[in-house]
């Protein structure tokens, strides 16, 4: 049988009879547990993996990127006009024929709907949110002479992008640096990294500052290179631990000799 809005139903001959309200409720209460069964299906679910495009654009500039798990698969460098797979070189990497050139063209279309979109919503204040709290730190541990990476973390932030400048002893460093694209967060923020690869010798302070946006001025991290050197501590506890031992052996001779003696 079939059920109407009138409160009626339907047979298989297409006859019409009345609903009683207990039938009513009963396929109330049916239809009541099926929707929580399948409420509870769905926040159970359990997902192994995430797959995310992002495409975007400014004015003056792009980006499109593929991500997998929260780790950048690929993305389009629109300023050396070349697909990027920044997985490290003992994996596959992965590689799509045209996928640069596709993104050009996606490029052009978004800026044609940035026009239309900021035309129609000319009246909309620009939502922006600063950065929450740039961190820096090395990469590996610090040995003096020997090459590292200067790492500056920036997320928070909206709109995207940021702009981060490194110095050494004060003075501004290009050379070696470069920073990630723009990746989101689940709260619709985004998140940049910036490197710096420098060889660290004593005295030495970098800083890396970010400029947003939302900043009135920039905000600027400092480290400065430190090496952990070998303290005094161990040797003089070996060493006190050695004379109270000597100590105990002399006076255990001590006492034998004397107890010998006396008998």
């Amino acid at each position: 049988m079939n059920s109407s809005a009138d409160g009626t139903q339907l047979d298989a001959a297409g006859r019409v009879y009345p609903i009683h309200s207990s039938t009513v409720r009963l396929l109330l209460t049916k239809m009541k547990l099926l929707l929580i069964l399948c409420w509870v299906l769905g926040v159970s679910a359990d997902v192994q993996h995430e797959d995310l495009a992002i495409n975007g654009c400014s004015d003056s500039d792009g980006e499109k990127m593929y991500t997998l798990d929260r780790e950048e698969v690929w993305y389009a460098d629109f300023i050396n006009q070349r697909g990027v797979e920044p997985q490290p070189d003992f994996i596959d990497h992965m590689s799509v024929p045209g996928a640069y050139e596709q993104a050009v063209s996606e490029l052009q279309i978004c800026k044609q709907n940035l026009n239309v979109v900021r035309a129609a919503m000319k009246d909309v204040p620009l939502e922006k949110d600063p950065p929450s709290n740039p961190m820096i730190y090395n990469r590996d541990k610090v040995e003096l002479g020997v090459r590292n990476v200067l790492i500056c973390h920036v997320s928070g932030f909206y709109p995207a992008p940021v702009n981060v400048s490194w110095t050494k002893n004060g003075e501004k460093v290009t050379e070696g640096t470069s920073i990630n694209v723009p990746f989101p967060n689940k709260d619709g923020s985004f998140t940049q990294i910036s490197r710096l690869e420098f060889i660290p010798q004593q005295g030495d302070i970098y800083s890396c500052s970010v400029e947003h946006l939302a900043l009135d001025q920039p905000l600027t991290r400092m480290w400065d290179v430190e090496t952990t050197q070998p303290g005094v501590g161990p040797a003089a506890f070996c060493g006190i631990g050695l004379t109270i031992g000597l100590l105990g052996v002399a006076a255990g001779t001590f006492f034998l000799i004397k107890g010998n003696e006396c008998s």
